[in-house]
């Protein structure tokens, strides 16, 4: 009776973020729709036209959208780590942020792999890819790694939200639109709460998430064998597979806290996400800072002390047209959220935010800086070559594109989280069921002696 009082309560309490659109929240939406609507005319053209319209040419044949698909990959890689290990080991705070880490899991699987079908210049023989599947290709791998963690993940977050469902459909006060009701009452697949159905979906989902830490580490070092596996200058390196690890965890660790200060301020939950959380995550993001630094610098190291031509001239292109984005990728980036983090004066909840935002910016110049400096920096020399097939420069197609793919992220996020409570309301149950449960044993034991 009294779990059942409190879910009442954390219904009521969620209830103005299911029911109720402010504002705000609408102009946000219409201002989200209205980019994506630019990045669909864009595709038009493109797909209209060609890669003519982009920036991309015989030798920089990637540009910004093998950048964004690495990108938005490595945060759902990093997401599915992070949740499996948040569950795998109950950690007492992962309530309040495991739900922001699954949607940000799920959403960056679905937004990420589309900018791989943008790099595509016949779209029309994508489906050669699954009919003709060439298995000693890593691309092909990928692909396969791609849709098996997107299934799991799925299933996963599915998983995590079945107890929330049931909360809903139980909820009479509750006034949402019948179909809406009815969708709950369908999804909750009719989970009553019972001792035996608590212990069957916990044992599932503790399956699901040993098998989704397993895909994140498979997965995210298939993409990076990609790379590593070809001849390229900057490529071929055996480091690539545990960096391209390390820094989708801290692109993955950066966006949650992002993630966890503006739905904090927003939705006004300080009483879930409180300052020991943006702590504990800003210790793991030190860690983190600290050994994708190392990479980094052996990776560079190397390169220098081979004096391999290849990497050399490598070397000169990045310290030479790149050099100011070179200096803010791996020196900003990473000092910055450095001294942020490890001076216990300046972890605030607003500075560890500005550190995680320098971060992410930083990582995604450290992404661009491995693919295009290298396609710019071919074994063979180029003669008699217009400037513009040997340097890449985005176009506004390919940036319209690249912005309408953040904003689809966003848009999914928000609607999202108007359909389910951004906090687990099933996992404070069970934290307190736990906690009943522990103060009645302990009186039970105290009766008997």
């Amino acid at each position: 009776m009294q779990l059942d009082n409190r879910k009442r309560e954390l219904v009521k309490e969620f209830s103005p973020m299911l029911e109720k659109t402010s504002l705000l929240t609408k102009i946000w939406i219409v201002t989200l729709i209205s980019i994506i609507s630019v990045g669909i005319y864009a595709f038009v053209i493109q797909f209209k036209e060609g890669h003519i319209v982009t920036g991309m040419r015989d030798n920089v044949v990637w540009g910004l959208y093998i950048i964004n698909f690495i990108f938005f990959v490595c945060l759902s890689y990093s997401g599915a780590f992070i949740s499996g290990i948040l569950h795998f080991f109950r950690t007492p705070w992962k309530n309040s942020v495991t739900r922001i880490v699954e949607i940000i899991t799920v959403l960056s699987i679905i937004v990420g792999p589309i900018f791989i079908l943008l790099c595509i210049g016949r779209l029309d023989r994508l489906y050669f890819l699954f009919l003709y599947p060439r298995i000693q290709s890593p691309i092909t791998w990928d692909i396969i790694a791609i849709i098996t963690d997107l299934v799991g993940c799925f299933i996963y977050l599915y998983l995590t939200f079945i107890p929330d469902f049931a909360i809903l459909r139980d909820s009479p006060d509750l006034k949402l639109p019948s179909w809406r009701k009815k969708l709950y009452k369908y999804l909750a697949i009719n989970f009553q709460d019972t001792p035996d159905q608590r212990k069957r979906l916990h044992n599932t989902t503790s399956i699901m998430s040993k098998m989704v830490i397993a895909m994140a580490i498979v997965a995210y070092t298939v993409l990076a064998w990609i790379f590593s596996l070809t001849l390229q200058p900057g490529w071929n390196s055996t480091i690539f597979a545990p960096d391209f690890i390390v820094a989708g965890l801290y692109s993955g660790v950066s966006v949650i806290i992002i993630a966890m200060y503006l739905i904090r301020k927003y939705f006004k939950l300080e009483k879930y996400i409180v300052k020991s959380h943006f702590i504990m995550a800003a210790m793991v993001l030190l860690v983190l800072s600290l050994l994708l630094g190392y990479f980094t610098f052996s990776d560079y190291f190397a390169k220098w002390f081979s004096h391999k031509i290849a990497d050399i001239d490598l070397l000169h292109t990045l310290f030479g047209h790149y050099f100011w984005m070179f200096i803010l990728a791996n020196y900003v980036g990473f000092i910055i959220p450095l001294v942020i983090l490890s001076i216990k004066k300046l972890r605030t909840i607003k500075l560890i935010t500005f550190a995680a935002l320098i971060a992410v910016l930083g990582l995604w110049l450290n992404r661009y800086l491995i693919v295009i400096p290298t396609l710019e920096t071919p074994y063979l020399p180029i003669q008699d070559t217009r400037p513009e097939f040997i340097q890449y420069t985005a176009t506004w197609v390919e940036w319209s594109l690249s912005f309408a793919g953040i904003a689809a992220f966003l848009l999914f996020f928000t609607l999202l989280i108007k359909f389910i409570p951004i906090i687990s309301m099933s996992g404070i149950i069970d934290d307190e069921r736990r906690k009943l449960k522990t103060k009645e044993d302990a009186n039970k034991s105290i009766s008997y002696k």
